[in-house]
């Protein structure tokens, strides 16, 4: 009498479900994450809440070198290159991040090109 079965079970597993569950968690971290800028900048210290709206980044280091998002820009054109990248931007607002230590004239600098030309800024700062 022969009692054995036909049906083998295989004890292999496959990663490819385990794959994939880590692929997607990660594609999920990184477009939840909140890392706008590269650059390492010390702000201000202030209280007040903090908004994701934003369109343009510009970024001023103890240097007094300008950055338009991540990318450094002649302070001569920074006008210029505002206008290129909020052109045909519904609500165009402008995040200012200046570092504690740069002279508030160049801040006011960015402000007064943003007033110009009707962009909302917003300036960053560092929680209390």
């Amino acid at each position: 009498m022969k009692l054995k079965g036909r049906n083998k079970v295989s004890p292999e597993f496959s990663m490819s479900s385990m794959t994939d569950i880590v692929f997607l968690l990660l594609v999920f971290f990184m477009l939840t994450s909140n890392a706008p800028n590269a650059l390492d900048l010390l702000l201000p210290k202030a209280k007040g809440k903090s908004t994701n709206t934003q369109n343009v980044a510009v970024s001023i280091n103890r240097n007094l070198e300008f950055f338009v998002d991540s990318e450094k820009v002649n302070p001569e054109f920074l006008e210029t290159e505002l206008k290129r990248k909020l052109k045909g931007v519904d609500k165009p607002t402008v995040i200012l991040r200046a570092e504690e230590s740069v002279p508030i004239e160049n801040a006011v600098n960015v402000m007064d090109i943003a007033n110009r030309n009707n962009y909302k800024v917003i300036l960053a700062v560092r929680p209390q």
